[in-house]
């Protein structure tokens, strides 16, 4: 689980049949006999642009069947790692394997994967069937076979009806689906896919994460999925490396990246999060004991522990915080006192913006549930949360909004 990436964003405009997929082969099941080990392999890789090390000695494997994403902000090396994956890029340093397979230096045709961009540049003189088809013609194979591949395919990707259209009679989402189609219609052993949605209105892309997370459990091949987007990743992964400055984060299912992020550049990255910084002051039972927010506090342990008389950074999730009017009598319930500072209604919660005593920012998400008189600003309130609910973090420097915002903004 390391790693670090400055690298550009992939420069491909094009989804390409490659490789040399078995023609008998049926969806999911790939070109390896129906092996166990990992498709991926990605052994202490770095690559440098000059003196840059766009990804510095990354080190995980992505399973057979995996819906695995690499999600960070632009540089982070997300793409320079897919790129080293399809062939695109060479490693400086390291081994990548597919299929248990040294293909470090192996040209991207002759590896058996595909790989799918932003844009699609499906053929515009052909319909939706002679795009799929393209692959597997390009392969010599039968007539009856070609008919097999494309007709699962295109019943797949649902385009049955549209299979004599040609891409400028479709919409966004149907020529991404084609474009999946003809990535796949080879069987590759992984489809790597460069920010595929990106082009794509808000309420089409979310259609599509539900459409690709389906093609992907029915297809059974493994898919490798670049995005800055967190939303995204956490739709539709198995599995998610949070990426930045060209090292890996952290790598793990999107619960518990999301409950149990290693890093405050995680925990302020994925979803949103209020980060505190405080000192470890000693322990009580499975607790630890912080200063911070002007108070004594009590919180759960992260995965890395931090040493009594230590800096921390205390994190707590905007849902996980109680508000209320008056204070709370829980034992040992942390309670901080606050003055609301603006509130934004996001229709299934109101966003509340809050200042503590020592000036530090406070979000709440409060669902319509909960019984609160009417708020405005300028108003005191009582913040709360049990010690289960927030996580001690080894001390960094936390992010602000605006960071966070650039962040996703260059992404």
């Amino acid at each position: 689980m390391a790693a670090r990436d400055t690298s550009g964003k992939g420069t491909g405009t094009a989804t390409q049949p490659q490789g040399d997929a078995t023609a008998g082969a049926q969806p999911g099941e790939g070109t390896s006999g129906g092996s166990s080990g990992p498709v991926i392999e990605i052994d202490r890789v770095t690559k440098r642009f000059g003196d840059v090390a766009a990804v510095d000695d990354v080190t995980f494997t992505i399973a057979r069947g995996e819906f695995f994403s690499l999600l960070g902000p632009s540089g982070c090396g997300k793409t320079t790692t897919l790129r080293m994956i399809a062939g695109f890029e060479a490693p400086t340093a390291g081994t990548l394997r597919l299929e248990g397979v040294d293909v470090s230096r192996t040209p991207p045709y002759k590896r058996n994967v595909n790989t799918v961009f932003q844009h699609y540049a499906l053929f515009p003189h052909m319909s939706v069937w002679d795009n799929v088809a393209f692959g597997p013609r390009s392969q010599k194979l039968g007539k009856a076979e070609v008919a097999r591949r494309v007709g699962e395919l295109i019943e797949v990707v649902r385009l049955t009806d549209l299979a004599k259209r040609r891409p400028a009679q479709l919409s966004g989402g149907q020529q991404q689906r084609v474009a999946l189609a003809r990535a796949l219609v080879n069987y590759p052993s992984a489809l790597l896919l460069d920010e595929p949605l990106g082009a794509l209105d808000l309420k089409l892309r979310q259609l599509m994460q539900f459409e690709l997370k389906r093609i992907q459990r029915e297809v059974g091949i493994t898919f490798v999925y670049v995005t800055h987007d967190q939303d995204e990743a956490l739709t539709m992964s198995d599995r998610i490396a949070v990426m930045s400055d060209g090292c890996v984060e952290q790598i793990g299912k999107p619960v518990d990246i999301y409950d149990h992020p290693a890093s405050v550049f995680v925990a302020g990255f994925i979803g949103q999060a209020n980060l505190f910084p405080s000192r470890v002051t000693g322990a009580d039972g499975d607790d630890v004991v912080l200063d911070g927010l002007d108070t004594t506090l009590r919180s759960a342990p992260g995965a890395t522990r931090v040493e009594t008389g230590s800096d921390a950074t205390l994190m707590i999730r905007p849902e996980r915080l109680l508000v209320s009017v008056d204070r709370p009598a829980g034992p040992g319930t942390n309670a901080v006192e606050a003055t609301v500072a603006d509130l934004t209604f996001q229709g299934a919660l109101v966003r509340l913006s809050l200042t503590a005593a020592d000036q530090a920012p406070i979000v709440a998400h409060v669902g319509h549930d909960v019984d609160l008189p009417l708020l405005r600003p300028g108003d005191r309130v009582w913040v709360s949360w049990p010690p289960s609910a927030s996580l001690v973090l080894p001390a960094a420097d936390i992010p602000t909004t605006e960071d966070l915002e650039d962040l996703l903004d260059e992404g």
